[in-house]
């Protein structure tokens, strides 16, 4: 593949070998899909893995290749591939069907069960993915404050629908992205994710503002983390302007805590956006929040009110066999310390990482929340310590300003080894790695580090 030519690197020469499979579905994807692939995180070259199976934190490319896994399902898999108890949800609602196109026992289950594990839901309306679920909170949010706009922070991400394109990876001066609309851009008011006076100014200064939309670990699950003060400043200025503040935790609902993101720092947002654990592995998404505000999707309550009801449809909404394992994953981290042993095996991999760092004098650090691990590569070489690193005091540009090429190296390096990193590059840890998993990370890493040394790559 013409991709594989990145340059005379061991590394590169050693994953073509060891992944002869891949390549091969690599080739034949890419007359078939853009790029080759289903989702922007899998682009990698010269080409990603291909996946035949998983059980636990491990999963097996076809080639036969064991991989300790950390993208974690795109962190959907807090409980690891394949629980037990989850498996057999899912099989026993699939034996009964898969879409009645009517309302069924299960939906009013994992209703009740988001409601009794999350402090901030009175309601609950389900959707089919994460993008969904923010998409419907902002439709909320402007419905029931009569305001047109919404501010989001700066690198955040929630969803790919028209509203959530700029200020993530580009287009920080708010722009339109290609295919977005100005119109639609033009009611996003963009601030800085490290200077709570730049929000405080724009909610005191524009009335038409509806709802504040937050990643309350910061920006890539803490990748540019968020303090709790922070955060409590932010419901503070919310509550004070009449404006509807949102946690989007897509991905820290059920991760930092069984109640999220919100129970482990004591907030209560108005709205919630959940997903990925939220159905325990399979698409499922949903808007949480006040009753009051979801009574604009309420037949009877905003006839009531002599509001005009927000039209949801949605063919998988609540679909049987999400919910069994939504309801299944739910119970299990409701029941047990599966977020606390999480938490615990990032924290003990993020320690192990920057001793290794610190072994071989590389300027980067191992940081992270709750149960993510990311590298701040220092491309700007900053004098860092890792021992008393600090993201807070780094500017999120920096803290997401990562060289491809090296990132993608340091991925390749982590496979060779047996350990599939994610893309930030990072870990999402689950309640499925052991203790050897751990160690043989810590390894892995050890020769990652090795190998990008011997290439002149650090």
């Amino acid at each position: 593949m013409p991709d594989q030519i990145m340059s005379n690197s061991k590394i590169i020469g050693s994953y073509i070998e060891k992944t002869p499979g891949s390549e091969k579905l690599a080739s034949e994807a890419q007359s078939l899909l853009p790029s080759g692939i289903a989702h922007d995180s899998r682009y990698l070259k010269p080409y990603a893995l291909y996946i035949d199976k998983a059980f636990g934190p491990h999963k097996w490319d076809v080639d036969g290749n064991r991989y300790i896994d950390y993208f974690g399902g795109h962190g959907a898999l807090l409980l690891g591939h394949c629980h037990p108890d989850v498996t057999k949800a899912v099989q026993n609602a699939l034996s009964l069907g898969t879409q009645f196109g009517a309302n069924h026992p299960r939906e009013v289950e994992w209703a009740d069960q988001v409601i009794k594990m999350v402090p901030s839901a009175e309601r609950v309306r389900f959707t089919s993915s994460g993008t969904e679920a923010t998409l419907m909170a902002l439709r909320l949010a402007r419905s029931f404050t009569g305001k047109n706009k919404f501010i989001r922070f700066k690198t955040h991400f929630h969803g790919w629908h028209d509203h959530m394109t700029a200020g993530y990876t580009s287009h920080f001066d708010g722009g339109a992205t290609a295919g977005v609309i100005d119109g639609v851009a033009d009611n996003v008011v963009l601030v800085s994710p490290q200077d709570i006076s730049e929000i405080k100014t724009v909610l005191k200064s524009d009335s038409d503002i509806a709802a504040v939309i937050v990643e309350p670990t910061g920006s890539s699950f803490g990748m540019v983390p968020m303090t709790q003060e922070f955060l409590q400043s932010v419901r503070k200025f919310t509550e004070e302007q009449g404006v509807i503040f949102v946690f989007d935790e897509v991905v820290t609902g059920f991760r930092c805590s069984p109640g999220g993101a919100q129970q482990a720092f004591d907030i209560k947002p108005d709205l919630t956006t959940l997903a990925k654990i939220l159905a325990g592995g399979l698409p499922g998404g949903a808007v949480a929040g006040r009753k009051d505000i979801l009574d604009d999707l309420d037949f009877e309550r905003a006839a009531a009110q002599g509001r005009e009801k927000i039209g949801h449809p949605g063919t998988f909404n609540a679909n049987p066999v999400s919910a069994a394992a939504g309801i299944a994953a739910l119970k299990i981290i409701e029941q047990t310390d599966a977020c606390e042993k999480a938490n615990s095996s990032a924290a003990i991999l993020r320690e192990n990482f920057n001793i290794i760092l610190e072994k071989y004098n590389v300027p980067w650090a191992a940081y992270g929340t709750f149960s993510g691990v990311h590298l701040y590569m220092n491309k700007n070489g900053q004098t860092i310590k890792q021992s008393t690193f600090n993201p807070n005091e780094i500017g999120y540009a920096d803290l997401k300003n990562k060289d491809k090429e090296l990132v993608t190296k340091l991925r390749l390096a982590m496979a060779i080894n047996g350990v599939d990193f994610n893309n930030s590059p990072g870990a999402q840890l689950s309640a499925s790695h052991t203790q050897e998993d751990l160690e043989f990370t810590t390894e892995a890493f050890n020769e990652a580090i090795k190998m990008l040394k011997n290439d002149g790559e650090i």
